[in-house]
């Protein structure tokens, strides 16, 4: 293996790497730090993204919208136990809110209109009184829809969820 040494180029013999200083060090630092340079490199250098969240087809503009982004399908839709999920309460006259410095992964949006402030999607018999969404407008039969049927991967410098808004009552 060769490495860069004052001198010029150098060799390391598989136990020791020279140093710049012309000492050398053992063979299990010279792997730590090395993978500890590899690593400030890669998390300096992680691509982010931002992404915009547009809620349309609100029945008023009373309550708040709480938007959950989750990319923990375990999660889904709820966030309750998700440490990673990020939340925004938004009140419902304002129809869109961003995420910025978001890694590049796969996520999904769940959303409801809380038109009565309570924190919570009320419902009757387990049917929704409020409004409710998810990204890419995914179907709702039985239940709300798995990770999968919401998914979207941020890949670009920004990216953009249109939502529409649904209501049973």
């Amino acid at each position: 293996m060769a490495i860069i040494s004052e001198p010029g180029i150098g060799s390391a013999t598989p136990a020791n790497a020279v140093l710049k200083t012309g000492r050398t060090m053992p063979r299990r630092l010279y792997g730590a730090a090395g993978l500890g340079a590899v690593w400030m490199m890669l998390t300096a250098t992680a691509p982010v993204t931002r992404l915009d969240v547009e809620v349309d087809n609100l029945r008023s503009a009373k309550g708040t919208i709480r938007i959950c982004l989750t990319a923990d399908p375990d999660n889904f839709p709820a966030c309750v136990d998700d440490a990673n999920a990020m939340t925004r309460s938004i009140p419902a006259s304002v129809h869109a809110t961003s995420f910025p410095g978001l890694p590049q992964r796969a996520y999904a949006l769940a959303i409801i209109h809380d038109e009565n402030n309570n924190a919570k999607l009320d419902t009757i018999a387990g049917i929704p009184r409020e409004g409710y969404g998810f990204s890419r407008n995914a179907a709702v039969r039985f239940g709300p829809p798995r990770f999968s049927a919401a998914e979207f991967t941020l890949a670009g410098d920004a990216d953009m969820q249109q939502v529409k808004m649904r209501y049973i009552f």
